[in-house]
């Protein structure tokens, strides 16, 4: 690791200013989780380091009945996990927090940090593309906010201006009937990062859904929604045999990635088994039926 300058701004407009003087040779830091990585492994080798840690501005987890949660950028992923308004109005995401990376992370990592790495087998900008999330960009311009899938481009890439910080994440309150559930699959139990995750956010009624976003990631270059499934739930009963049907709908429209971690046809595989146990599951569909449904469609994929 080469040397660096470290420079701690007092407000989001100086590290904007920063961000622009400096350009390619400098890189912020939040938790450091995996930058330090990187820049143990030589992958980064930035001239100066802008560490935002101290900026207020950045920190908090509120929420109003009209407008919304609002997780300011440095919170950490333990920080959302044992939020009690995160708990109360958003379980989904909650779960979500406690099961990212391991312990380390969760207490170190950022969540604004995260979505700024934009690896594509991690845990959060999944759950919050679901939940319908925002992603407001500061800089000494002013502020952009951007959904989900705009702020997402590409793997390991976002839309996030060379100027600008991520100074928060707003998501909107949630409807009355408004249920989800949140799932990753590891390959072992010694990994840490998912091969897949699914996401499912829906307003329903016992098992009748009225409306859905579903989320695939981990096994996608960035985390994608699946329009055509979310269209086929909608309105409908849902029974073992939707779940599958729109596990099917899943997997075939999803743009699987084949990698030293899992084939396009083994990720196919997992994600529409995933994405049934998960419905199922919201749904309290009967879970022996939806093992065995599910368990006897992934016959053959472990060999």
């Amino acid at each position: 690791m080469r040397d660096f300058d470290f420079l701690q701004p007092a407000s989001v407009a100086e590290a904007s200013r920063m961000l622009a003087d400096l350009g390619d040779e400098c890189r912020v830091m939040a938790g450091g989780t995996a930058l330090m990585l990187a820049m143990r492994q030589r992958m980064l080798s930035p001239t100066h380091i802008i560490s935002v840690a101290k900026l207020d501005a950045l920190r908090g987890i509120s929420f109003d009945a009209r407008t919304g949660l609002r997780i300011g950028a440095l919170s950490r992923h333990c920080d959302v996990a044992r939020s009690p308004l995160v708990q109360q109005h958003y379980p989904m995401l909650a779960a979500m927090a406690a099961q990212v990376a391991n312990p380390q992370v969760r207490h170190q990592g950022t969540i604004g940090g995260n979505l700024c790495y934009a690896d594509p087998a991690t845990d959060p900008p999944n759950c919050l593309m679901a939940l319908d999330a925002q992603v407001v960009l500061a800089s000494s311009r002013g502020e952009r906010v951007l959904s989900m899938e705009e702020f997402l481009v590409d793997y390991y890439v976002t839309a996030i201006e060379p100027d600008e910080v991520v100074q928060e994440i707003r998501i909107p309150a949630p409807a009355p009937d408004a249920v989800g559930e949140y799932t990753r699959f590891l390959r072992t139990a010694a990994e840490h990062r998912p091969l897949v995750n699914f996401s499912i956010a829906t307003r329903s009624h016992g098992t009748l859904c009225h409306s859905a976003r579903l989320v695939v990631g981990a096994s996608t270059p960035i985390p994608a929604r699946v329009a055509r499934a979310e269209a086929y739930l909608a309105g409908k009963t849902v029974t073992h045999e939707v779940a599958a049907e729109a596990a099917e709908i899943v997997a075939s429209d999803i743009l699987a990635v084949s990698d030293t971690r899992g084939s396009e046809d083994f990720r196919r595989a997992m994600v529409r088994v995933v994405a049934e146990r998960t419905i199922a599951k919201l749904f309290k569909l009967t879970l022996n039926q939806a093992h065995h449904h599910a368990h006897s469609q992934a016959q053959g994929v472990h060999a």
